[in-house]
């Protein structure tokens, strides 16, 4: 018997979900829900056997419906959550769970003694390789882990372009790497201090690093921003993590097409070259089917309250950075000719396509 699916949000997110929905044998994708004519259209065309509507209570209201997955925008997820609550479905949401701290909690705390299945896609930590480096980690073989070095940058989306409820950059794409630093550290932030710029002088900084320390001593540094060659003839980009322990080093670096892992241990060097993965969607829905089916928890689905904490620690560096110099280098109009590429443009670093 196939797992039946509300999907709510046909944007870019939801239309990644469907894809492997509809490549998995364990769900039925029953309902697509989406506000914008234009998106039900498309679910139409490649969803046919789904019915498309614009009323999300239409999904809660069917008691067939088991699992209800979020990626309309953050300031619809808490009351969604609580409807999936009200009435006993299980939960995929996109992150930030909400679109403020206080309501992210608030829904931390509705969910504590729900008896359904839940999870948030912070999507790193289902990657190949950052769970490659874990298991070497644990293995003892660099040692005490000792340094945390993560570095984000791309073209990606330019301010105004589609974050919405969602906040800037570092909120927005950087929670991921707050939560995977978190992740790797086993504990909690400490200590730190961000230096943010704000680039084109728009209002916001688009580029953060931040440095400081976790409760166990380790020290970490997270440089993130979509700033990187926006306007460059050949757009390139910049991702790795560089993790040192007291006794060796493990290293990723990517293209968004292949991962490439580099572990130095004591006893062993190891390459690793494989495709990179995306946003790792289908191991999420096989952990959720995972978990429906046997009736336990998938170990491997974070909790609301990491998506919790790593969105409140995002926030808390944005504002950090704000309480130092914020130098304002370019100007709105190379900000404009960037927003006006970026239209133009059918190959780049997260396009939001318009629909044909």
């Amino acid at each position: 018997m196939k797992i039946k699916v509300g999907l709510i949000g046909f944007g870019r997110m939801g239309r990644f979900y469907l894809t492997e929905f509809q490549r998995s044998s364990c769900y039925d994708v029953a309902y697509i829900c989406d506000l914008k004519e234009e998106n039900r259209e498309l679910a139409h065309q490649l969803s046919p056997d789904s019915t498309i509507t614009d009323s999300v209570d239409v999904i809660f209201n069917d008691n067939s419906i088991q699992l209800v997955v979020l990626c309309a925008l953050a300031n619809s997820r808490k009351e969604q959550i609580e409807k999936a609550r009200q009435t006993g479905k299980h939960i995929i949401s996109e992150k930030p769970i909400a679109d403020s701290i206080q309501r992210e909690w608030e829904v931390v705390d509705m969910l504590h003694d729900y008896d359904k299945f839940y999870t948030v896609n912070l999507y790193l930590r289902n990657s190949w390789y950052h769970n490659a480096i874990k298991d070497f980690i644990e293995e003892g073989e660099i040692g005490e882990l000792a340094i945390l070095r993560i570095c984000h940058m791309t073209p990606g989306l330019a301010p105004g372009e589609g974050h919405e409820y969602e906040g800037p950059a570092f909120h927005d794409c950087g929670m991921h790497y707050v939560d995977i630093a978190r992740w790797y550290a086993g504990c909690e932030y400490k200590t730190w201090h961000a230096q943010g710029i704000n680039m084109w002088s728009y209002k916001d900084p688009w580029w953060i690093q931040c440095h400081g320390t976790f409760e166990n001593g380790v020290v970490f540094d997270i440089t993130q921003g979509f700033v990187y060659g926006q306007l460059a003839k050949n757009q390139i980009h910049n991702s790795y993590i560089d993790i040192i322990g007291t006794k060796g080093v493990a290293r990723m670096t990517h293209d968004f097409k292949t991962a490439k892992v580099s572990l130095h241990g004591v006893t062993k060097t190891l390459e690793i070259e494989k495709p990179f993965g995306g946003k790792n969607i289908d191991k999420l829905i096989a952990e959720m089917a995972d978990s429906i089916m046997s009736g336990k928890r998938n170990a491997g689905m974070p909790e609301m309250r990491d998506s919790a904490i790593s969105s409140e620690f995002a926030w808390r560096f944005l504002e950090d950075a704000h309480t130092h110099e914020l130098p304002a280098i370019g100007n709105l109009k190379e900000l404009n000719e960037i927003r006006e590429r970026r239209a133009k443009m059918t190959d780049g670093y997260g396009l939001l396509h318009k629909l044909d």
